[in-house]
Order: C-alpha cells, then structure tokens, then sequence
C-alpha cells in the first residue's frame, strides 16, 4: 500500500465567491465519471453542493469530501477534493479544509482577477504551507484577460505565478491552449461521450512568438529552482526533456518557489482534463509531504514525528463534524500515519478517552460508500465517535501524539432567538447544539438576565443560513431579534487593590485575603495573565490556582455593561489565610470580588469589533460610497483601479454596517459589490459607548 500512496492527491480548490469553483469540482467529478451527468450550479444541481441552500443560493457552505480516480500516463491517481466555501463568512470552513490538505487549486475569473477574498484564502493557504496550482476560469466571459490575472497574482499575491499554458483566443474566440512545456496547441472538439475533447495542432503562426517569449520564461523560471537544469539549459536548452522539465517542475510546486498558472473555461468544459493532468503531475502526494509533527500530550515541549506511512502508529485529525440525518454525526478524518479499521478502539488525545470508530466511509459529497479500513494519507468519515470536536487529534491507544490545534475566530454578531411554539423549545436546544457542534465559530448561550437563547456567528449571512438550516434540516420555525454587535470590555489603568472576604455562619466561617496589582495586558496577548509574586506561605499554595480561576471567570462579566474583558493582566503579591476558615472557594470569590472592585475603578473602556471592507464599483458611484462609509465612522484606507472598476477600501465598525448589501445596491443600482471580514477590536468613542451601555444596562455612570 506505501508505493500506492504516491498516486494519492489530497487537494482542495479554493477561490473568491462567484470564481467558479463549485462548476470547475463538478466538471472533475464528471470526467473521473464520479457523475454521469454534469450537475450546474445556475441550475441548482451541483453535486458537491448537497444543503437545499447551496441550491437557492449558488453558494458552497459546508466543505464536502469526495474521492474520485484519474488515469494519467497509464497510473490511476486516487483524488481526494475537499470543496471550500468561497464566502467570507465561512472562513473557519476553508482554513479547516486546508489545513488536512497537500496541495490546492486556486480558482479565478478571468474578469474579475483577483479578489479580495482571493487575498485572505492565499494568505491562509501560506499558514499552512500548501504548494497550489492555479486555474485562470471563465476565459470565454466577455473582458477575460489571462495575462492580466497572472499580473494580479505577481502584485497582490506576491506568488511567483507562472503560466504553463498560455490562451488561444480569449472571449467567444477562446477555442484551445498552447502547452508550454509540450510546446504544442491543443484545440478542443465536441466528442460525443465526453461533451468536449481535445486534440493537437501547430502552434498558429501569428503566436509563434509569443509563446517563444512565453516558453522562455517558463523554461527560466523553472531552471532557477534547479542548478543541474540550469547548466543544462545555458549549454543546449533542448537537451532538457519533457519529463525532467515536469519533474523539476513539480519539485518547485511542492517546495512552493512557484505556482503554475494553466486556464480554462470549466462551464464549457474546456482545460479540465489539462486540469486534472496537472494535479495528479505537479501537486504533492502524502509521501511528498513525508511526515507530520506533534508533541508529547503531557510535554509539550517534546516533538514527535510520524512518518505518512501505515507501518508507524496511528495518528489523525478530526477536522470536520456533520450530522448525517441517516448514519448520524460523521466525523472527516485525514488520516497522517498508521492504519485505522473499522471497528478500532482510538484515544481522543483531547479528552483522554477511548472513542470506538464502529464504521468508516469514503465519502462523494453526501453519499457514503462503505470501507473496511483506511490508511496513512487517506481522508474518510468515521462514525461512533461519543465526544469529538473539530480539531480534535486522535492517535493510536499505546502511541499518543498532540497535533497542532486549529484556531478558530471568535463569533462578531449576535442574535436572540426563540422558536415559534413552545413545542418546538427541545428540539431548537437539540438542534442549535448540533449545528455548534459542527461548526467552531457559531456559538449557542443563553443571556442570564433575559433568559434568551443567543446565536453568535462571523456575520448577518452566516446567522441567516443557521436559521434556514433549523427550518430546513430540523423542522423549527423560529423567530429572531434585531443582530447585536459582540462589544468586549478592556481596562486602561494599574490599580492595586486588597479583598477581604469573610463570612461568618453557623459553624465554620468563610475567609480570604489577597492583594493584587490588575493592569492591561501587554499588545497582543489574550486571555489571563496571572503572575504568583507570593512570598513565604501568606497564602498556600494549594490556594492560588482558585485565585487564578476566580479571576478568569469573573473576566467573562466586564465591569461596564458585563462584556466579557479579553485579556488582563493580575499579579497577586500579598495575603493571609485562616486555618480553619479558609478553603479554595474562599479564595476564588475573594478573587471574583476583587476584579469587580477593581476593575470599575481601572479606567474601563468599551471595545467594538471593525470590520476591514472593499467595495468594488464602477467610477461613477465612488463618491457616494465614500461618503456613506464617512457617515458609518468608516476609516478609507486606500482606493485602486482594476479591470475598469475602482475599489475601494475601508475599515468600517460592525455596529454600522448592518443591513450594507441592501444600502449599496441602492447606490450604485446593483452593481457594485462588497465584502467584509472582522480585522480587530478597538475602542468605541465616548459618545457611542454611552449610547450602548444605556441601551444594555441604563447606566453609564463608570464612562
């Protein structure tokens, strides 16, 4: 099975919403004969699409995982597709996908080049380090310009882009690519069984020189990732051939020097086979990538490595939840070393607890085909597992290792949210806990002073979808407040202060004493940073963790309007006990007391998320976008051309911009378009806050 692996590709496609991903995955599907007819998104029939609102709404939400097989040079490459969304709001969905994935197909439009979503995909694709290769779609839309894109992932991607085809003909007259490497055209034909095949000519005779021009780059591109080729090619550049270029080629794409850029049109079926060709060419395979690292579960200083083969101990990570309404919850794993069968006993190095894996899947979207056992490389769906979390590593019962944890963002949006018949209150818990339990950034609470059941997301469309999926998936009718920002608290000043805390009932007594410095936390640190400055035994030890914990819950309730506080600061320098009195309790509500007394007196400070924005627009319409982002406090931070329209870039409170997409259609008459993704928290201004701490508490007397 080990030499097999080298024909696995785990590859997920990414790309901005509307670049034609979902349409370039389905028309993979077709030619690997995965589908026999070819689902469209405009029609609402793609198949990895499978929610009912992926269909409305043309958009891919959840990343599904289908295997399909490609015959290239007479091997069967096993491919693996792991679909991203391409919506800003389902961000934690791409950054999950790729962080399980070798390598990535990057989608753009051939109009819109690259957009800003591209951006932030690129960026997390960098994080984890996965070599991509890129697809230039839609060359038959009207304004497609292929040169144009590579010139967009030069400058803004900062990618080392570079084509290894090059278009013939563009718009309606696009009918074939030249293959650089090859250096052959290559035309495409109808063909009855497969719709569209493709065919070899000479190179037309007015692009001689442009693919001369274009070979050349490749050829020194590639020649500089590797010194032997280099020689080679300054002495006799044919000497090179076809299949040493390729190999060095895939070489730099795995060791990510550059990215080759090929190009298409996937709704007509054009370049996808090309497409496929190169996954399975240049992008790495499992053994590529050799082997994975974690850390001892206990030390976490100590490194392990686990090599991508199914002799070495298990090891995998759960990097995906969905609730199935036939098998139940499935659990995605990619599966890094060893074997796994079905019917296995695993340790959930989370939770420290046996999970048993009663049957595994290889999955094509949302169908299942059942498999006896898995192995290192592999990605499939497990089922039986009691406790399990996105992110979570499993590993083998005798072997345990620590993969690196995902981070997931924190929720920006709130809502309430109440079922329509009091009927339907069980089933909404039962349903809101599963949907949370799927998806890391949508999180379920109820308010204490209300009673309400709170939904929090990363946005209005994200929240908006939850509430079709209770509707849809789970047959609650539900209705839903006004979205509320998530505003946090933080202090601006030290303060030292000395809690007493004593309480005398009926036989033994409560007591506690400590003295504290609280202050800011230093930039860039979240969470509590708790400091034991205790000298002697004043306070013993077994005391001090319940001080520490007493302060970290009590962070959850700011002292302004009971916003959670973010990060602080908390040195405990002094104290006494009672022998008899004393306990942990004590001392945590001592230090539970003590941040509410202290912190009101720090200086508090109300904090709102800003969003980072950009606007797309045609020049006429520029004017009145600025000044409606003036008026939502918006901050510009910088405008630029592209492809005849203008964009414009904004840093823009959440708290304003509710509502958005439906004001900027108006403006500029439908045809400018926006997105938006949280950037940072930072303080309200006085006026506002005093707004929102009487519209949530009616006071404001500590601003």
């Amino acid at each position: 099975m080990a030499n097999k692996l080298h024909f696995n590709r785990n590859i997920g496609i990414m790309a901005h919403i509307d670049a034609g991903k979902t349409t370039t995955t389905e028309r993979i599907l077709y030619y690997t004969g995965i589908t026999h007819r070819i689902g469209e998104v405009h029609d609402g029939a793609a198949t990895m699409d499978w929610m009912e609102q992926e269909h409305e709404r043309g958009i891919t939400i959840t990343s599904a995982a289908t295997t399909c097989f490609w015959n290239y040079h007479d091997e069967e490459y096993k491919i693996n597709i792991i679909d991203t969304p391409g919506h800003v709001d389902f961000t934690v969905e791409v950054e999950r996908s790729l962080r399980v994935l070798d390598g990535a197909i990057a989608v753009y439009c051939a109009v819109g080049g690259v957009e800003p979503q591209s951006e932030t995909v690129w960026r997390q694709a960098d994080k984890y380090g996965v070599p991509r290769i890129a697809f230039v779609n839609k060359m038959d839309r009207t304004g497609a310009d292929f040169f144009d894109v590579v010139a967009q992932m030069k400058e803004r991607l900062k990618a080392n882009a570079v084509p290894i085809v090059i278009p013939i003909g563009a718009e309606e007259n696009f009918r074939g690519i030249v293959d650089l490497i090859e250096n052959k055209a290559i035309v495409w034909v109808e063909d009855e069984e497969l719709g569209i095949n493709y065919e070899y000519i000479d190179i037309p005779e007015d692009m001689v020189d442009e693919v001369a021009e274009w070979r050349t780059n490749l050829i020194e591109a590639v020649a500089e990732t590797d010194d032997s080729i280099m020689e080679r090619y300054f002495e006799d550049p044919e000497s090179i051939t076809v299949e040493e270029f390729r190999a060095t080629i895939r070489q730099a794409t795995i060791d990510r020097i550059i990215t080759p850029v090929m190009c298409g049109s996937a709704f007509k079926n054009k370049g996808v086979q090309r497409l496929l060709d190169s996954v399975a060419a240049y992008l790495p395979s499992p053994e590529d990538i050799g082997y994975v690292k974690g850390t001892e579960p206990d030390d976490l200083e100590k490194e392990i490595i686990r090599k991508a083969v199914d002799e070495e101990p298990f090891a995998a990570l759960a990097f995906k939840i969905a609730t199935d309404p036939f098998v139940g919850r499935l659990c995605f794993i990619r599966i890094y070393s060893g074997v796994l069968k079905a019917g296995d006993s695993v340790l959930n190095v989370r939770t420290g607890k046996k999970e048993r894996i009663s049957r595994l899947f290889q999955m094509h979207a949302n169908k299942q085909k059942s498999i006896p056992q898995a192995g290192a490389g592999e990605i499939v769906a497990g089922v039986g597992f009691k406790n399990i979390r996105t992110g979570d590593t499993l590993s083998a019962l005798n072997a345990p290792i620590a993969l690196e944890q995902m981070v997931f963002p924190e929720p920006v949006i709130s809502i309430a949210i109440e079922p329509k018949t009091q009927a339907d209150l069980d089933k909404l818990d039962v349903a809101l806990g599963k949907l949370a339990e799927e998806d890391p950034t949508f999180q379920v609470h109820t308010d204490e002073d209300s009673g309400q059941t709170i939904i929090s997301g990363m946005g209005e469309l994200h929240l908006e979808i939850i509430i079709d999926r209770l509707r849809r998936e789970f047959k609650v009718e539900s209705n839903k407040g006004q979205p509320q920002v998530k505003y946090k608290e933080a202090i601006t000043q030290s303060i030292e202060h000395r809690e007493v805390f004593k309480k005398q009932s009926g036989g033994r007594g409560k007591f506690a004493d400590i003295q504290v410095r609280i202050e800011p936390a230093e930039e860039g640190k979240t969470g509590l940073e708790f400091i034991n400055a205790i000298k002697g035994g004043n306070i013993p030890r077994e005391y001090i963790p319940s001080v520490e914990k007493g302060f970290k819950e009590a962070m959850q309730n700011g002292p302004l309007a009971g916003f959670p506080v973010d990060s602080l600061k908390v040195t405990l320098s002094d104290g006494s006990f009672h022998a008899v009195d004393s306990d942990q309790l004590s001392f945590e509500v001592a230090a539970k007391q003590a941040f509410k007394n202290a912190a009101s007196k720090a200086k508090p400070i109300l904090l709102e998320p800003i969003m980072a924005a950009e606007v797309v627009t045609p020049e006429e319409y520029m004017g009145d976008i600025i000044s409606d982002f003036n008026k939502r406090r918006g901050n510009i931070e910088g405008m630029e051309e592209k492809s005849g329209a203008r964009i414009v870039k904004a840093k823009v409170p959440l708290a304003e911009k509710f509502g958005y997409v439906t004001v900027l259609r108006t403006i500029s008459s439908g045809r400018a378009t926006s997105s938006m993704e949280f950037s940072h928290y930072q303080e309200v201004p006085k006026g506002i806050a005093l707004d929102v701490l009487e519209n949530v508490k009616g006071r404001t007397e500590l601003l």
